[in-house]
């Protein structure tokens, strides 16, 4: 009894050991190539369990997700205008063809990148020396990572890669020539406000004029209104005392007279020199005279 179980007990373990060695699984992430004695016999796209021949078969996997390649270093490229320029970028890349990715690059993603980075760094050269500072930094720089990402994929196509995205992290200028860009815009900056002040001082010139042209303008219309009223008052207070003085001449004499001895009598020391017989005084002479 005992020597059959243990037979079985080994065959079972034989089986296990069978199993591990023929079958294999691919992750979701990844691509499988199966070698057989060095060479490619299949290639495993879809996830799954899979078998291999044992001992004769070896599996390599490769990471199928987005990689990124990032520039360690700013890298130096010239303008059209002779100019340096300093550009930082990445890029996001992927395994499409693992076969041709094996073939070409020996499944070396360091390899794969180094690729890459040729390329972008070539394609920048040529697209850099045929714009200007304004270009590479503002004006098209969609354009040219656009560009690159397009001529990056038509090359990484040859190595069973796809490139999704080129991107311009930073382009400065080196300090050297950015101390003097700098100057000359604050130069320009200077020139522009210079320019904004004398303006604004001739509007303001242009302003005070205007208001204080329409300032006379009302001054005198205020004026003439002024003199118009006061000339119609003048005539209704003409009107009054003539209508007053036919009511009764003599009453009115005698109040002009007092009115005259108020404003010339005003104070203890004024003094009139006039003749006794004059008519200033003939009020106070015959005071009778004002009940006629």
């Amino acid at each position: 009894m005992r020597p059959k179980l243990g037979a079985i007990l080994v065959g079972v373990i034989a089986l296990v050991v069978i199993a591990g060695l023929s079958l294999f699984v691919v992750d979701q992430r990844q691509n499988a190539i199966v070698f057989r004695l060095g060479e490619i016999v299949d290639i495993k796209t879809r996830p799954g369990l899979y078998f291999k021949v044992p001992v004769l078969d070896n599996v390599r996997y490769f990471d199928t997700r987005i990689l990124t390649l990032d520039t360690a270093e700013p890298e130096r490229f010239i303008t059209s205008e002779k100019k340096n320029v300093l550009v930082d970028l990445f890029v996001k890349w992927r395994i499409v063809d693992v076969r041709q990715y094996y073939i070409s690059v020996g499944g070396d993603e360091a390899r794969a990148a180094t690729r890459l980075a040729q390329t972008i760094n070539s394609s920048l050269r040529d697209e850099f020396g045929n714009r200007t500072v304004h270009d590479v930094v503002s004006g098209e720089r969609d354009k040219i990572m656009d560009l690159m990402r397009e001529k990056a994929n038509e090359d990484a196509g040859k190595i069973g890669v796809q490139v999704l995205d080129v991107r311009l992290k930073r382009v400065d200028l080196p300090q050297e020539v950015s101390e003097s860009v700098y100057r000359r815009m604050e130069a320009e900056r200077k020139r522009v406000a210079n320019e904004l002040r004398s303006t604004g001082s001739a509007e303001s010139e242009k302003i005070r004029a205007d208001a204080d042209r329409q300032r006379e303008v009302i001054i005198a219309g205020a004026y003439s209104e002024a003199q118009r009223v006061k000339g119609e008052g003048d005539a209704k207070a003409a009107a009054i005392y003539a209508r007053a003085y036919e009511q009764n001449p003599e009453f009115y004499s005698y109040y002009r007279s007092l009115e005259a001895y108020r404003a010339s009598l005003r104070n203890r020391g004024d003094m009139l020199v006039l003749d006794p017989s004059s008519e200033f005084f003939k009020y106070l002479k015959n005071p009778a005279r004002t009940g006629k």
